[in-house]
């Protein structure tokens, strides 16, 4: 397993990266969704940098929803702005298996073979990302959400 990256949800974009860059991190790569209505902004520390065209070694996540027109951003209370950890397997499949055995919920099943989410028993959200893409398989693909991810 690999520590990947930790997200939050922001209300302002820019004014984030200032406060990151204040602190030495740089955004390292940025995906905008228009069907998902969000931008996913991630930044890294020197230190933490790879490579070219390689994906920093551990990097913050900022998420900015898009609000609706003519609408303010979300204002996140109780611990919303904080999203999740995320950590890249081997197999998701048995990591999940594993997990469920073991008397955790599979919140967000990795229907697609690629993405799952569980919680600690503390609430905190973790996303477990599976290094490269695993083919559909049951019962994975067919099991529904559990509470929230």
């Amino acid at each position: 397993m690999k520590y990947l990256h930790t997200m939050i949800r922001v209300t302002d974009p820019d004014a984030t990266i200032r406060f990151f860059e204040l602190l030495g991190l740089k955004e390292v790569r940025r995906m905008e969704s228009e069907q998902g209505r969000f931008t996913l902004i991630f930044l890294a520390t020197p230190e933490d940098m790879a490579g070219p065209g390689e994906r920093a070694h551990a990097e913050v996540e900022l998420t900015y929803n898009w609000p609706e027109e003519g609408k303010s951003a979300e204002v996140y209370a109780g611990g919303r702005n904080f999203g999740h950890l995320a950590y890249r397997v081997d197999n998701i499949y048995e990591t999940c298996q594993r997990l469920m055995d073991a008397g955790v919920t599979i919140n967000r099943p990795p229907r697609d073979g690629h993405m799952a989410f569980v919680r600690t028993p503390d609430n905190i959200s973790i996303e477990l990302l599976q290094d490269g893409v695993l083919e559909p398989a049951e019962p994975w693909a067919s099991m529904p959400n559990t509470g929230e991810w």
